[in-house]
């Protein structure tokens, strides 16, 4: 299992994280820099967090948790023999006043596959990577915008297109083409959750642990965008600096992707900010006047970690959906019998 370099998070406070990473006298934090002067983001990161994308009904009004709330919800959630993909156990948790309660909301409950808190959990278990109450910082109240009407027509139809029919009609992450998290924006996946960021003059490269598409090779030379009618599963992306914040532009985006609903008029805006050694502060600006009825934003700390990455490698045409498509056979085959009227013998 991978370790990872990170003290623990829920000393983070409401202050932007930023103005936390400051220290004082000998302690005092320089940002590296590469040998053109641009701050120095290279290594491995991770994303992970119990932390959701959108703000649980629990925390309504609340942008952050308290200190005590951090301190006990952490206690319960790195907890030994933690689900890692129990991500409502974030909401739910504090709801619950009896210990073993508390403890059933993070625990798997079919474990017929194979039992998560022994296959994902990581040296350093997943925890809290700030005590924001939601990834999504504007709105204010931590939640995507309502789709629009053509967002919501877009949303029904691609429902509809689902089935057991064909491959066709499984999703993009089953068929093995893109998994939902990719982006841009980068959300945290529910596992394999690192990244490797490498840097050469003109270019800055994102390697995801877990993703089906190809490293993105992110120019910051000024060069002009491609053409509108090239389009790409992850969009093409621009860079630029603003000072020490990298700066990434992204369009260019199918209209099947569908990222969180998105058409190929998505935009994204990301920022990559350094503020200590153990922490990039990644922000992204979501916007897609075609899908929400106004741009949505969010913050994830990137946390350091310890290399390698291992390769993935998800297969099309793989056994998995091979039997997915056998059992959605046989299901046809049960109910046409069942329909079937009876003959008297």
């Amino acid at each position: 299992m991978r370790r990872i370099v990170l003290v623990l998070c829920v000393t983070l406070g409401t202050a932007p994280i930023a103005a936390q990473a400051q220290t004082s006298g000998a302690e005092r934090w320089t940002l590296p820099r590469m040998p053109d002067g641009r701050p120095d983001l290279q290594g491995f990161w991770t994303t992970q967090t119990f932390t959701p994308l959108e703000r649980p009904d629990r925390f309504a009004g609340q942008a952050f948790l308290t200190e005590e709330e951090a301190a006990e919800l952490t206690a319960v959630l790195t907890a030994p023999g933690v689900d890692p993909l129990r991500r409502a156990a974030f909401g739910q948790a504090l709801a619950e006043d009896d210990p073993e309660k508390r403890r059933d909301t993070t625990i798997q409950t079919d474990s017929t596959h194979y039992d998560n808190a022994i296959w994902l959990t990581t040296e350093r278990p997943k925890g809290l990577s700030s005590r924001r109450t939601s990834l999504i910082v504007d709105p204010p109240d931590g939640r995507i915008p309502p789709r629009t009407l053509e967002g919501q027509r877009r949303a029904a139809a691609r429902a509809d297109a689902r089935g057991y029919d064909s491959h066709e009609n499984r999703s993009f992450q089953e068929r093995c083409l893109v998994w939902t998290h990719e982006g841009p924006p980068m959300l945290p996946p529910p596992y394999n959750d690192q990244y490797q960021i490498f840097q050469t003059p003109g270019y800055v490269v994102l390697f995801p642990e877990l993703a089906n598409n190809a490293v993105r090779i992110i120019p910051t030379d000024g060069r002009p965008r491609i053409s509108p009618r090239i389009r790409q599963w992850s969009g093409a992306s621009t860079g630029r600096w603003e000072g020490d914040t990298l700066v990434v532009d992204t369009t260019n985006f199918t209209d099947r992707t569908g990222i969180r609903g998105s058409s190929d008029a998505l935009h994204v805006v990301e920022r990559f900010t350094r503020v200590d050694a153990d922490t990039i502060l990644y922000e992204f600006t979501v916007e897609d006047p075609t899908t929400w009825t106004r741009p949505w934003s969010g913050e994830i700390p990137m946390i350091g970690a310890e290399g390698p990455l291992y390769e993935y490698t998800c297969h099309e045409g793989n056994y998995g959906m091979r039997n997915t498509l056998r059992g959605a056979r046989a299901a046809d085959r049960k109910v046409a019998a069942e329909a079937a009227p009876t003959v008297p013998r």
